[in-house]
């Protein structure tokens, strides 16, 4: 097989959509991913064996949190280690009632606190902003299982702190998409560079052009790509933020 060659394909049709009861707005069934998996170990000869490897095993196995919880984790877990980052949100929960995080519990929460919890002065201006925008509905956390994949993205990018990547990591594995790829996380770059043997590592348009072979399933592609990577936990993604995540300040 030449260098990171696979079937070409064309997106499928309004028709084929509608026969397999695709809906993009809508998280993933069960039954749905095991048919995701059985698609792209047809139509990809590289990435049919890690799936193979790992078909027990799905993002869609562990119950999603709520918005609001799934956001400050991203927050709080930029450019940190899983361990780092695990050790810092549980010292963060400790600190609200009941140990759930909510817009209101998170903000009367004093500056100070949150510094010696590990949270930087720029997390935690990030963690008030998202409050805020959360607390007034300007981010309506409610409504986002039912907006676009572009809506979302949108909607998360107005708060600081959190750039595209962010809402791309929280369609995933929070809303469960079907069809979402981050071509910047650096992950998938090097997951990529490797499984389909580059000689450089493959740039945005590159991964989209793999990518065509994946849809309407490039977030299941994707998490076997991070499953691919050596020394992987299979029960936490290998995502990895890009060095500088474009976002609002």
């Amino acid at each position: 097989m030449s260098e990171g060659r696979i079937e070409p394909l064309r997106p499928p049709s309004f028709r084929a959509r509608r026969r397999l009861a695709l809906d993009y707005g809508h998280a993933m069934t069960p039954d749905e991913y095991a048919r995701a998996r059985r698609v792209l170990m047809r139509r990809d000869p590289v990435l049919a064996p890690v799936i193979r490897k790992y078909r027990e095993r799905s993002l869609i196995d562990a119950p999603p949190v709520d918005p609001f919880s799934a956001l400050v984790r991203t927050i709080v877990g930029q450019q940190l280690s899983t361990k780092a980052a695990a050790t810092i949100h549980r010292r963060l929960i400790e600190l609200v009632p009941g140990g759930v995080a909510t817009p209101a519990a998170l903000d009367a929460l004093p500056d100070d606190q949150l510094r010696k919890v590990g949270l930087s002065r720029q997390k935690s201006a990030y963690i008030r902003d998202l409050s805020a925008k959360a607390a007034s509905g300007e981010l309506a956390l409610d409504h986002l299982d039912a907006m676009t994949d572009d809506e979302v993205i949108e909607a998360i990018t107005r708060v600081k702190g959190l750039g595209r990547w962010s809402a791309e990591m929280f369609l995933m594995f929070r809303l469960r998409r079907p069809d979402v790829l981050p071509v910047d996380d650096l992950g998938i770059v090097n997951a990529i560079h490797r499984l389909y043997k580059l000689r450089k590592r493959p740039n945005a348009n590159r991964i989209r052009k793999i990518g065509d072979a994946w849809r309407p399933y490039r977030t299941v592609a994707c998490w076997y790509l991070w499953r691919s990577l050596e020394n992987t936990p299979v029960d936490a993604p290998k995502a990895a933020a890009p060095a500088r995540e474009k976002t609002r300040q």
